[in-house]
């Protein structure tokens, strides 16, 4: 069984195309289509759905579609494991991060850079369901997401710190000059929040509810940047955890302030799929998070009592 026609085969469920599939794979799409037609031969199974295009995969196809993209990983782990031997971890570590634990993301792959300086890091913006997917289609070595609310499935853990939420809103605001705020007091204002697809969105909605607030939300997007812009032009305010607020600090005109009293509390914690043998890359990762303190690295405060500033 030859390699390449597994590659040829995962490319062309990812890109859903034939002709978009061998470009990805740098060959012709006669040549991919002969390497997935010979795949088919030799398993004896019908692999693809015939048609002019790209129809998708039979129930059969799916289940050798994931074999093969388990092979490919195994020997893309082999390959940077013999590396790791002859003289230090090579390859590349791609993590899958939810977008509201972006500011938090370099506490992790800094120190890991250090150590392993011949790794090429990608980190990517996904959703809580994005995450779990890449993780069983062996498209990430590593998620960055919840650990406790709608949990990930197939994974090892290690918590990395518990999500505490900021009102940021002007400084002239009318929750401006408070010390803290609860979220009772937030349906008044006027939010940019992330888009409902977004577990911490979810999470949001949650907590004003179990508060009775039913919120007024102006602007919904699903870039963290985006997001931040709106809120720094003073019109908005938003609900951030506490690693925006360690990024970013408190720009002029803004007041960044704890809520209190949230019904509930989430813990944000690095995932990697429970298989062996892991990623090396994954295994590193997995054993670097277990040194760090990123409850500290965040500058995390204790939890305001106080109701009111």
């Amino acid at each position: 069984m030859l390699l390449r026609n597994l590659a040829y085969l995962d490319a062309l469920a990812r890109e859903q195309h034939f002709a978009r599939a061998a470009a990805a794979c740098h060959v012709t799409q006669p040549t991919l289509s002969s390497g997935i037609k010979q795949l088919e031969e030799e398993l004896g199974l019908l692999i693809v759905q015939r048609g002019q295009r790209f129809q998708g995969f039979t129930p059969e196809g799916l289940r050798v579609l994931h074999w093969a993209r388990q092979i490919l990983a195994d020997t893309s782990s082999l390959q940077a494991e013999a590396s790791e031997l002859r003289g230090g971890l090579v390859g590349r570590l791609r993590i899958g991060a939810i977008p509201v634990t972006l500011p938090a993301v370099a506490l992790l792959t800094t120190p890991f850079a250090e150590r392993h300086p011949k790794v090429t890091i990608t980190v990517l913006s996904l959703t809580s369901i994005d995450i779990q997917r890449g993780l069983d289609e062996f498209s990430l070595d590593a998620g960055l997401t919840y650990l406790d609310n709608e949990p990930l499935t197939g994974v090892r853990t290690v918590p990395l710190y518990r999500e505490r939420y900021y009102l940021f809103t002007a400084s002239n605001g009318p929750l401006g000059e408070r010390a803290t705020v609860s979220w009772g007091e937030l349906g008044n204002l006027t939010l940019c929040l992330l888009t409902p697809d977004m577990q911490n969105r979810r999470i949001i909605n949650s907590n004003l509810a179990a508060v009775g607030i039913s919120p007024h939300v102006a602007i919904e997007t699903n870039s963290v940047l985006t997001l931040w812009a709106q809120v720094h032009s003073g019109g908005w305010s938003s609900i951030l955890p506490q690693p925006f607020l360690h990024l970013l600090g408190e720009p002029e005109g803004l007041r960044a302030i704890p809520l209190i009293d949230d019904p509930t509390h989430y813990t944000i914690g690095l995932a990697i799929p429970d298989r062996e043998p892991v990623t090396p890359s994954a295994r590193e990762l997995f054993k670097l998070v277990g040194e760090l303190n990123l409850e500290e690295g965040l500058d995390l405060p204790p939890l305001p009592k106080s109701r009111r500033g």
